[in-house]
């Protein structure tokens, strides 16, 4: 599995990053949305999720999300959008424009993990699993 994080923020990739690979994760970082683009544009091995803030200078999470669902050669890509954004109209717009799940920062590692799960992208946590005996 192949994860390609973006956000503007080192420090926040980094910990994502960690995140992720600790589930089994290879990982590709882009600083913003046209970056992720160009990683996308260059890549013979597309990632299975895509981990995109929403702030981002040059192209913001949204229009990345935009960008990639108009692109036939990307459908595979899961979106989740991870951001600051919290209000219910910013979720929808996500949701609507094409993003499988969203996220709202701060988290926790367990937090992201419980998406990546419902996405189907890591096996159930022991938690989850719990709560469906």
């Amino acid at each position: 599995m192949k994860a390609l994080i973006v956000d503007d923020s080192r420090a926040m990739r980094l910990v994502v990053a960690r995140i992720v690979q600790r589930l089994g994760f290879e990982t590709v970082q882009a600083e913003h949305g046209q970056a992720a683009l160009d990683v996308l544009a260059g890549s013979d091995e597309l990632p299975d999720v895509a981990l995109v803030d929403w702030n981002m200078p040059v192209m913001d999470g949204l229009e990345l999300i935009k960008a990639v669902r108009a692109q036939p050669r990307y459908r595979g890509i899961t979106l989740m959008m991870v951001t600051t954004e919290s209000e219910q109209s910013r979720i929808v717009q996500a949701l609507a424009a094409g993003a499988h799940e969203y996220l709202i920062k701060p988290f926790t590692e367990e937090a992201l993990e419980d998406k990546l799960s419902l996405l189907g992208l890591v096996p159930a946590t022991a938690d989850a699993e719990a709560v469906a005996w």
